[in-house]
């Protein structure tokens, strides 16, 4: 019987060490291209965090796709962006979700950097499931800056904490205007 729970006992220490514990909640989106794992902030944008969350417990981005692409080099951009865009837009057998109340980087004090996540919209509180990641500094989408046109910036909640290889690949992949040739497929979301 000792025997027995001392087996137990090292075997649920060496399955608890597998999974790494972070302070933040992560998630992994899963392509075809790679991961991209994800550090979310609560405690800095709750509202979007916890939203995307129940997303991602809902299975609502399986099977969805990054769809738009912005490089910095599209001519005719008044802001030269560099970002991909995923969600449910192009998926009509995706249930539509209410909009989100809109938590500015101003009031978050996060900044449209490298790898920075972050809700699309059109209106304040419009956004719901799309999301973005930025590619390059895109500090002109932050709150009071010139990268939106009612100047109150897009609500960033998280950064890539490993994968950027894969989101760079994601970006060159071919595309006219804003959209890419084939959608890439996002196989999965799912927490860590």
């Amino acid at each position: 019987m000792l025997k027995y729970l001392f087996i137990v006992i090292i075997a649920s220490a060496l399955f608890s060490c597998s999974q790494p514990r972070y302070e933040q909640p992560h998630v992994l989106i899963e392509t075809g291209y790679g991961d991209i794992e994800l550090e979310l902030y609560p405690d800095k944008a709750p509202q979007t965090v916890a939203a995307f969350l129940s997303h991602v417990d809902k299975g609502l981005y399986d099977g969805t796709s990054f769809y738009r692409v912005v490089r910095p080099t599209d001519p005719g951009s008044p802001v030269k962006v560099g970002v991909i865009q995923g969600g449910i837009f192009p998926h009509p057998d995706k249930p539509r979700q209410a909009g989100i109340p809109h938590e500015t980087t101003r009031r978050s004090g996060l900044t449209h950097e490298d790898g920075i996540v972050s809700l699309a919209r059109t209106e304040p509180g419009t956004g719901s499931t799309e999301f973005f990641i930025c590619i390059g500094d895109q500090s002109p989408l932050d709150s009071g800056r010139r990268g939106s046109p009612d100047g109150m910036g897009y609500a960033a909640f998280g950064k890539v904490f490993k994968g950027m290889k894969v989101v760079r690949k994601i970006q060159e992949q071919p595309g006219s205007g804003e959209s890419f040739d084939k959608p890439v497929r996002i196989d999965r979301i799912r927490k860590l």
